[in-house]
């Protein structure tokens, strides 16, 4: 009969076997390899020995009756530093091209240059979203992903990946929107990676859907030994998926459809990776489906309980009427107001909110609105307006038409409970949304550190439209040197430049007492490099090519921090 030993020594790879009571049995090659060092390692876990062409990453495997199998592979850190130097050098020129593309659609053009910048626009974003697809992919199928845990609010999660999303969605006309079970508690898990998911899960039911809308969900699917499994679930009014493709289309090209193959924006990647992405947690993905009636794709996993779940405003007692034209908006106001305890009358009509009892606080949608007139409010009723973020500036006419306030999509679930609590007290102001206006930066002064001339001219302007004053600095000395004669509000720091790179300037300025926030610039689009960022030190990370909006988060976090600009301060001081 063939014992271990004899099984071990037959394989080709470096293993071993750790019985319950920890007796090891080893091939040669484990015993070669340095295989002692992961004689500690759990399922579930990957541990890296080495950082050269030989460098292995070590698993294991749960075998019956308590024993683990252990078993090294190459962790490939040719392929990883391969794949690092193609994100950069493919990103750096994007970066060029599709900023530059922005900055010529905000200059005079005829309408036949618009739309050829348009189509240079589309084209490189899809040329990008291939990159990102294709480099993650490689990773995955590298073995190269390994989970960091940390506590996670899965209300949080779900707000950030819709609101991500909701540019995108209200350029094709949709409303995106989510919901969760009130007192939901955080779970211990990789954010980025569940984010991940999501973001691929939903942003796939937005590039095919062209009317109606999307909504995320998570709910419970059982819960024990301090464990919970959720299942999260993206649900559409798209095409539906047919029954013979649900299992193609997580596969790397696959479509629901062969003529999504040769759209534009649609490389047949992204279900791909969510599946791999998948068994990492070790959970399951799938689609519920039936052509012509949307589809709902739903992740499920098993997590960690991380914490207590956090106490929310309670609308106990409260009504809330919900009008909107979008049966996405209201299902998911009907879900967050129930998960804060209140009572929801859904209409479909401003009109059919009269019907609401006394007492009762009014959600009306601003897509009732005409072109040239906007919505009224209820006579007898504390009303609020719904709002796109775009379409923030009728703040101001609607509370002079007698609305008691406003509530921007896609709906913050807090928020909602929030502004509807503020209203019934009779506060003239109700709690704000940062998302509403966003603060004009102060003057701030920044340092830019960027090697690339051309990356170096289009983040000068979108900085300068901000109002901004711009110092630029060529490399890490530079900045360094820089930082040491001026005192910045904000300091951009690509990551790779020549000399002094971005991280070691970072931890240099860190040392010499410079509390500036420190951002990241980057063209290397991993995980890991945003890891390596904030472990030098730096504050936050922006991947290239630059997102105006992203770019402009960081300058108003920067102001609200900036209590005046460093060129008062000085004046003060002196």
């Amino acid at each position: 009969m063939t014992d271990a030993a004899d099984i071990l020594n037959a394989l080709d790879i470096p293993a071993a076997v750790v019985d319950a009571a920890g007796a090891v049995t080893a091939n040669a090659a484990f015993d070669a390899a340095g295989g002692a060092a992961a004689l500690a390692v759990r399922p579930g876990e990957t541990l890296r020995t080495g950082f050269d062409a030989a460098a292995l990453a070590w698993t294991a495997k749960a075998l019956p009756g308590g024993a683990r199998l252990i078993s090294g592979r190459a962790a490939g850190g040719g392929r990883d530093r391969f794949l690092a130097a193609l994100s950069h050098e493919l990103r750096t020129p994007l970066n060029g091209v599709l900023g530059m593309a922005g900055l010529l659609e905000a200059t005079p053009l005829a309408a036949e240059q618009r739309v050829y910048v348009a189509a240079v626009r589309d084209s490189g974003e899809h040329l990008l979203g291939m990159v990102n697809d294709v480099l993650d992919l490689a990773k995955l199928d590298a073995g190269k992903l390994v989970l960091e845990t940390a506590p996670v609010e899965i209300d949080g999660l779900l707000q950030s990946v819709c609101e991500l999303l909701s540019p995108r969605a209200h350029a094709k006309g949709l409303e995106i929107a989510w919901s969760a079970p009130g007192g939901s508690p955080p779970v211990m898990a990789d954010d980025g990676r569940l984010r991940q998911i999501l973001f691929n899960l939903a942003g796939n039911a937005v590039k095919f859907t062209e009317h109606g809308g999307v909504i995320l969900g998570v709910e419970a699917a059982g819960a024990a030994n301090g464990r919970s499994r959720l299942r999260f679930t993206v649900r559409d009014t798209g095409p539906g998926v047919p029954e013979a493709a649900r299992e193609e289309i997580f596969e790397e090209f696959g479509h629901a459809d062969p003529r999504h193959g040769a759209r534009l924006d649609s490389t047949g990647l992204g279900l791909a990776i969510v599946r791999r992405l998948a068994a990492a947690f070790a959970g399951r993905v799938g689609v519920d489906s039936a052509p012509g009636q949307g589809s709902q794709f739903w992740f499920e996993a098993e997590f960690d309980l991380a914490g207590t779940p956090r106490t929310g405003p309670s609308l106990k007692g409260v009504t809330v009427a919900v009008a909107s034209p979008s049966a996405i908006v209201r299902e998911a106001l009907a879900l967050q107001v129930a998960a804060a305890g209140g009572q929801v009358l859904a209409c479909e009509t401003a009109e059919a909110a009269e019907a609401a009892p006394a007492g009762a606080v009014v959600l009306i949608d601003h897509a009732f609105a005409g072109p040239r007139r906007l919505v009224r409010p209820l006579a007898d009723r504390p009303c609020l307006i719904l709002l796109a973020p775009e379409e923030r500036a009728r703040i101001g006419r609607y509370r002079a038409k007698g609305f008691a306030g406003y509530l921007i999509k896609p709906l913050r679930q807090a928020s909602v409970a929030a502004r509807v609590l503020a209203v019934l007290d009779g506060a003239a102001a109700a709690p704000h949304d940062e998302r509403a206006a966003a603060a004009r930066p102060l003057g701030l002064r920044v340092l830019l550190a960027e090697d690339n001339p051309i990356n170096a001219l289009l983040a000068r302007t979108l900085l300068e439209r901000e109002g901004c004053s711009v110092e630029r600095a060529a490399d890490g000395a530079e900045a360094v040197a820089a930082a040491g004669r001026s005192a910045f509000d904000l300091i951009l720091m690509d990551v790779r430049m020549p000399g002094m790179d971005g991280l070691t300037a970072a931890r240099t300025l860190r040392t010499q007492g410079v509390a500036a926030p420190i951002i990241a610039l980057t063209a290397d689009a991993f995980e890991e490099d945003r890891r390596a960022c904030l472990a030098a030190g730096m504050n936050d990370f922006l991947t290239k090519p630059l997102d105006r909006g992203a770019l402009k988060a960081v300058i108003a976090r920067a102001s609200a921090a900036a209590t005046s600009p460093p060129a008062a301060r000085r004046a003060q001081s002196a």
